[in-house]
């Protein structure tokens, strides 16, 4: 076994792996060196023509989710890498496709997102800074929308006589900058625009965003760009980004940034890295073509869906996975016993203290999900992602808790030891799939009523007892039924923190009632968005950012990236 060094950081242990050409990741997946679009060395984008249907239907598709996370995250991106690695350890071709980090909480306080210790995916510096410009692709292409719908509130040529009061579509940059959240723009005089009030989200939260990943092809693209909702006439008649011939000039802006992009993992496994969706506001999932490219051309795929499975992993099956004819065969539900402190009663100073009870009490949260998971007719493997301070005591405790449930758990050490870590992970998945129990079944029909979806989801996965709807949330769903949306599938905007719309509600709350406030409606994307509670789309820095602690020198090498 390969002695690993845990003192260094992730960057240091990043920096000081081996990294290979592009060609010879790209060869593993049988990818000829013509198809690949370089940037530089060590990326590539792949293009659509690659996506082969007939692959996807016999190849295998494992999503990695959680339990309720702490702040810091319970490392599903760390997990889905050292799976991979653990995969191709034991002989399954297997390729792990990821979203993109926003630049947002990497100079913020989250950090990257490409994983950790010795479970990353590498350039660790590309893709965490401007990999290949998608998300600026993305950036563009939806301020491109916000100025031409500014320009026609003063053009007297084809204006759509828009009510600016009306008007949801907001800009967007991928930086955390509270003092953009609510602006006025257009003042100066009558050159510069119509005053009115907007504001800025982060680039994640933009709908386009959302578009890219639930497109299937370039032309469904385009269409989708047409669909945005932008609001309504002085007459009450709702205007799309097709009414202002937006969508060509919005998809000549996409047309590389639609195409996924081929990284490595440290170990020289294939990754695929595309798009970048919140998951407490939107679906939370890499691209629905990225996962189609990695079902084409690798015999297993692990990819992740955002914070816990009542978010992301729900979002993931009842959306991504139906919209796109895809078929999990095997979910991997990350754990870690901090967490499980942390839904026990433990304060964040005790996180990292060994207390059986507070386990004992806090494995209701994980209980929740496990079924949650078996509601949709896949039998989870639990990943308890290690770390130094778990016990012995903790973790018998909860591998046998779970053998109780039917489900099998398994210790995760990826971040320490990188695959060597993660071949028994690899081989459980591996036996739940060929098991071949698993019959991947949505919890509900997108045309059944809105009302309906969201009691399913709130029920059934949250756990809760009532559905209340404020007057402005119910104004919002007759204006759906009028557009005719109602047979879109909702994608609810939630807390990460609890089952409940309130975060300070841990563990396994019941009886309790959520209320949606409003709704939003991302025509584009193809799904209803209920709102329950203040929903976060631009994110503040904290008093001591996390740029406050990087450095490069002369040669360009980066420290205190994370």
């Amino acid at each position: 076994m390969n002695t690993k060094n845990t003192s260094l950081s992730d960057i240091e242990i990043a920096q000081n792996s081996e990294i290979q050409h592009i060609r010879n990741i790209a060869s593993k997946l049988n990818i000829g060196e013509d198809d690949l679009e370089l940037y530089g060395k060590y990326k590539a984008k792949l293009p659509l023509s690659l996506i082969d249907q007939e692959s996807i239907s016999k190849n295998k598709l494992v999503l990695v989710t959680a339990m309720t996370p702490t702040p810091a995250g319970e490392g599903k991106t760390t997990t889905s890498i050292g799976l991979t690695e653990g995969l191709n350890l034991i002989g399954k071709r297997t390729c792990v496709v990821l979203r993109e980090p926003s630049l947002g909480p990497v100079f913020g306080i989250k950090g990257g997102a490409a994983g950790g210790g010795y479970s990353q995916v590498i350039p660790m510096e590309d893709i965490n800074l401007h990999f290949t410009g998608d998300f600026s692709a993305i950036e563009k292409a939806n301020n491109l929308l916000a100025a031409l719908i500014d320009n026609n509130l003063q053009s007297k040529v084809n204006n759509l006589n828009i009510d600016p009061r009306t008007i949801v579509w907001k800009r967007v940059m991928d930086m955390n900058d509270r003092a953009l959240r609510q602006i006025t723009i257009g003042l100066g005089g009558t050159a510069n625009g119509i005053p009115r009030e907007d504001g800025f989200n982060i680039t994640p939260a933009s709908e386009v965003m959302a578009i890219l990943c639930m497109s299937e092809s370039f032309s469904d693209l385009k269409k989708r760009c047409g669909n945005i909702f932008i609001g309504y006439t002085f007459e009450r008649k709702p205007i799309f980004a097709r009414d202002l011939n937006a969508e060509n000039a919005m998809a000549i802006l996409l047309k590389d940034a639609i195409k996924p992009n081929l990284v490595q993992t440290m170990e020289g496994n294939p990754a695929i890295i595309h798009g970048g969706p919140f998951a407490n506001i939107a679906q939370g999932t890499n691209t629905i073509l990225a996962t189609k490219m990695g079902l084409s051309l690798a015999d297993y795929v692990v990819t992740e869906a955002g914070f816990g499975a009542d978010l992301g992993a729900e979002k993931f099956l009842n959306i991504k996975c139906v919209s796109g004819g895809l078929s999990p065969k095997s979910i991997v539900l990350v754990a870690t016993i901090r967490a499980l402190r942390h839904h026990g009663g433990a304060p964040k100073e005790e996180y990292n203290t060994a207390s059986l009870d507070r386990v004992q009490a806090g494995f209701a949260n994980l209980e929740k999900h496990i079924e949650n998971c078996l509601k949709f007719k896949v039998t989870p493997v639990v990943a308890i992602n290690a770390f130094p301070s778990d016990s012995e005591e903790e973790t018998t405790w909860i591998i046998e808790a779970c053998a109780k449930m039917g489900v099998k758990a398994v210790i995760a050490d990826g971040w320490a030891k990188g695959g060597e870590g993660m071949t028994k992970l690899a081989e459980a998945v591996v036996e739940a799939v060929e098991k071949g129990n698993s019959n991947f079944t949505p919890l509900y029909d997108w045309n059944d009523s809105i009302e309906s979806k969201i009691e399913t989801i709130a029920k059934e996965i949250y756990g809760a007892a009532h559905v209340e709807y404020t007057s402005t949330a119910k104004r919002d769903l007759r204006r759906i039924k009028k557009l005719g949306l109602e047979h879109l599938p909702v994608c609810m905007a939630k807390t990460q923190k609890s089952f409940s719309d309130n975060d300070k509600l841990l563990g396994r709350p019941r009886g309790f009632d959520i209320t949606i406030r409003e709704f939003e409606y991302a025509v584009g994307a193809g799904f209803i968005i209920p709102i329950l509670g203040n929903m976060m789309r631009m994110p503040g820095l904290p008093s001591v950012p996390a740029s406050s602690n990087m450095y490069i020198d002369d040669d360009g090498v980066i420290s205190g990236l994370s």
